[in-house]
């Protein structure tokens, strides 16, 4: 309380209003590959804005590169800033004992989106989904490899054993983005006593169908609730050598989640959107197809009516999960994150009913904005959220304690995936009629 000791008039300011809950950006990426450019910063993550940043800091003379190639068609597909981690010839991913990986990537708070384009093998996979399922505020842009023979092998996950045949097919074919061969570490790390060198891949538009036979290995990365998979690959034109080439589509995908994000908001399923700068499929899946890798929980690139599009939205989770849909996913990502945030002011405040009061006013108005914008479903507040904080949610012992525990609950809007008209005849002038009118 203030003393006044001297007769005058004082002002103060008081803080009527709630403090507002700002939202988190959703449309930041990071992309993790190997640069072109030897002298570029390796184990760094560098903040890219634009592709002519990228050029002068990460690409060479050559043919570009995996990376290269997504970092040109995430900027291409509406996104508009990412960080680049480049993990040098001989790195990895994970990382090595001499030199980061993906860690790197954890003091950034701004990253919602991580892609590793062209990484298929299941040591990659692991390292993105676990450093995402760590993080909890950025979802995993996968491909699928490329070269899938049978496509039931993505109804199974990789594992280590056979993580070798799915990253040569991806990387070490005539037809791989970046035109170069199995790297000398990729080589030595090759299973002693290996049955014999995998195959080639077919020739692009042309591979066996879900009815091939069984495969013993998997080709899609294991179950979690933090990923996306998307495929096949698509065949673009090079920005450096201005040659058709074949590239992973995870950072075209990237630009598309940060392109809807800004366009419609993060609760809008990022497909049934074109994929800018593919001119042409990997090969083509049909609708019976893309039932096996839906069902799945793999996401497909398809050419529906001369346009090629994204035409999926489920995330890698188990079936039955509540996370089945993308958009479910990084809307409570996007909703945790914000609230946890913007209501940083109530730490070390006296933990009563003023606090309980004022912390549930903010989350309440924050919700209401989700609401309006169309992220949470129900015709009324009640129906779309609630937000208790109350002597209920904290007892005196979590007083004592030092513990505030609001409930929050959300009714996300999902997506309309299967779209059913029932048609049959009637009777014209019957009682059925009258409902067109």
């Amino acid at each position: 309380m203030p003393q006044y000791l001297t007769p005058g008039v004082y002002v103060e300011e008081l803080l009527a209003g709630p403090k507002p809950i700002e939202g988190v950006g959703t449309n930041v990426a990071a992309l993790i590959g190997v640069a072109d450019n030897p002298d570029a910063p390796v184990g760094v993550p560098t903040a890219v804005n634009n592709w002519t940043q990228y050029t002068n800091l990460f690409a060479g003379p050559g043919p570009s590169s995996d990376l290269g190639l997504a970092v040109h068609g995430f900027f291409l597909n509406g996104g508009q800033r990412c960080y680049v981690l480049n993990i040098g010839k001989d790195g990895s991913v994970g990382g090595t004992s001499s030199q980061r990986g993906i860690s790197a990537l954890e003091p950034i708070d701004e990253i919602a989106i991580v892609a590793a384009p062209g990484f298929t093998d299941a040591v990659s996979y692991e390292a993105v989904i676990s450093h995402c399922e760590g993080m909890k505020d950025r979802v995993a842009v996968l491909d699928f490899p490329s070269g899938i023979r049978d496509l039931n092998t993505l109804t199974r996950a990789a594992t280590a054993s056979g993580s070798a045949s799915s990253s040569s097919s991806a990387s070490g074919s005539a037809t791989s983005p970046s035109g170069e061969g199995e790297s000398e570490a990729e080589g030595e790390s090759d299973t002693e006593g290996a049955d014999e060198t995998p195959p080639p891949p077919p020739a692009p538009g042309r591979r066996g169908g879900p009815g091939g036979g069984p495969s013993e290995e998997g080709s899609a990365a294991r179950a979690t609730d933090w990923a996306a998979q998307y495929g096949p690959y698509v065949w673009i034109v090079d920005p450096v050598t201005g040659k058709l080439v074949l590239a992973p589509p995870s950072g075209h995908v990237a630009g598309v989640w940060a392109r809807v994000d800004g366009s419609r908001g993060v609760h809008k399923a990022p497909a049934n959107e074109t994929l800018r700068g593919a001119v042409d499929l990997e090969y083509a899946l049909t609708p019976s197809e893309q039932g096996l890798l839906n069902s799945s929980g793999i996401n497909a690139i398809r050419m529906m009516n001369g346009s090629i599009k994204i035409w999926g939205a489920r995330t890698r989770a188990e079936r039955g999960s509540e996370w089945t849909y993308l958009p479910v996913r990084r809307l409570f990502a996007f909703a945790e994150e914000s609230i946890q945030q913007g209501t940083n002011w109530v730490v070390f405040e006296p933990n009563d009913r003023t606090l309980w009061n004022l912390l549930r006013r903010d989350v309440v108005a924050f919700l209401r904005r989700l609401w309006s914008d169309g992220a949470l479903f129900g015709a009324t507040e009640r129906e779309a959220f609630f937000v208790k904080c109350d002597a209920e949610t904290n007892p005196p012992e979590n007083i004592d304690a030092g513990i505030l525990t609001a409930l929050v609950g959300m009714a996300p809007v999902k997506p309309a995936e299967f779209i059913v008209f029932k048609v049959s005849q009637y009777v014209a002038g019957s009682a059925g009629g009258e409902e067109a009118q």
